[in-house]
């Protein structure tokens, strides 16, 4: 069952002017360690960097709060599962908020798209609880 879905779209030039403008302070409150590792490993760092930060918005939406209640940028995360396919880690305020909306006798799985078309950035975020015991389990 789907308990949210986010999504939201990111203009990679605002992104690539934030960063060149504020650098490592708006890199650094907004995008985790794996995420920047993965980003500055990138030819154009600042399409994954506004994917990212696409699927933060589309994230928060989907966990219904926005960055407000407890949820920071830094609490999610995108990363990707053994096979490629991208997921949200959540910590702090959004894992809280994640355990509270998912039902009883049930596992949040969390599935991102993300995709960039310059100039945009693109990410949908689905919250769906599903039996503990279904395979693909938690995110």
């Amino acid at each position: 069952m789907i308990i949210g879905i986010g999504s939201d779209i990111v203009d990679v030039r605002r992104i690539a002017d934030v960063i060149e403008r504020h650098g490592e302070r708006f890199l650094g409150r907004i995008f985790t360690a794996t995420e920047r590792a993965k980003a500055e490993r990138r030819a154009n760092a600042a399409e994954t960097y506004a994917k990212r930060f696409a699927a933060k918005e589309a994230c928060a939406k989907a966990l219904g709060t926005g960055l407000r209640h407890g949820v920071f940028w830094r609490d999610m995360g995108v990363v990707n599962l053994a096979g490629g396919r991208p997921t949200m880690k959540l910590t702090g305020g959004a894992l809280t908020r994640l355990k509270a909306i998912t039902p009883p006798g049930c596992e949040a799985r969390i599935d991102v798209s993300l995709t960039d078309e310059g100039p945009t950035a693109q990410a949908i975020v689905i919250i769906s609880a599903v039996p503990a015991s279904a395979p693909g389990g938690p995110a």
